[in-house]
């Protein structure tokens, strides 16, 4: 009956981690849509405002050029280009799904279970070590697999079932650092991809210096000028979330991890005799 009620859990954690990351991708999404068919709108009336100030009769004097009204979003996706708006949009989904994974895995109730230690500790007073055992081997959790390694060397002594919980909580440690690991990559690469926009933009604009007869016009370095300055804050928007969520959840896994060894080490401390007795 616990087999069944945890796989039911970790079917509905999963389908909540999915719904979160479909929620995040649509808000995510959305604005892009209609940033760019407000852009689509705006280059439209752009291009017929010509036609009706050529048709207007002359007397009303010389046509004055309307000032053009875009959002924030539509400057931003109109700067970032056909390169460089996907790619830190398939940075943002990667790094909004490694930050959910992490904070859905790193906490109290998935490595360290209050219910699994009660019912393991239980077990262990009433004598069915073989059943804590078991009870540890079918549960999926950190502690548990540490003390399934500890009793599955207990037959060997005492110090070789310690030796066991090292190893097993050492790769289970290595496995949650490396998950990490993914953010604070996404971290250091972030800031490299704006500096990377920034240069391609101020080379955009030195080449059209370097081409043009004239002095060219402000409008005419503004789209490699956009390029260079947007790719750097999005670069930075990306890396400045990606390391503080990085280091809090570093600090989280350190403090539970050593919670989950002194927890195994107590509950295995009543097996301290097992070798000096077959000695």
């Amino acid at each position: 009956m616990r087999n069944v009620s945890a796989s039911h859990a970790r079917y509905v954690g999963r389908n909540s981690v999915l719904f979160l990351l479909l929620a995040l991708t649509a808000a995510l999404i959305w604005p892009a849509f209609g940033s760019s068919a407000r852009l689509l709108a705006d280059e439209a009336d752009a291009a017929a405002a010509p036609a009706a100030d050529a048709a207007a009769p002359a007397a009303e004097g010389a046509a004055v050029t309307p000032v053009q009204s875009r959002s924030f979003l539509a400057y931003i996706a109109r700067a970032c280009g056909w390169f460089w708006g996907p790619a830190f949009l398939l940075v943002s989904f990667i790094l909004v799904a490694l930050i959910m994974m992490n904070l859905l895995q790193v906490r109290r109730d998935v490595l360290l279970p209050s219910q699994f230690v009660e019912e393991f500790e239980q077990k262990l007073n009433a004598k069915d070590f073989q059943g804590a055992y078991e009870f540890a081997r079918s549960d999926s959790s950190f502690v548990a697999r540490v003390l399934a390694a500890g009793m599955g060397r207990l037959s060997r002594g005492y110090e070789e079932a310690v030796e066991g919980m090292q190893e097993a909580g050492e790769d289970e440690n290595m496995a949650l650092e490396h998950r990490l690991s993914y953010v604070a990559l996404i971290g250091t690469i972030a800031p490299m991809m704006g500096l990377m926009g920034t240069v391609q933009g101020m080379i955009s604009s030195f080449d059209v210096i370097a081409q043009s007869t004239v002095s060219p016009k402000p409008s005419q370095l503004a789209d490699g000028i956009s390029t260079a300055l947007v790719t750097t804050l999005i670069g930075l928007v990306l890396a400045i979330p990606a390391m503080v969520f990085y280091g809090i959840l570093k600090n989280r896994i350190q403090r539970l991890v050593l919670e989950i060894g002194m927890v195994s080490e107590g509950l295995m401390g009543r097996f301290a005799t097992v070798g000096k007795n077959k000695t």
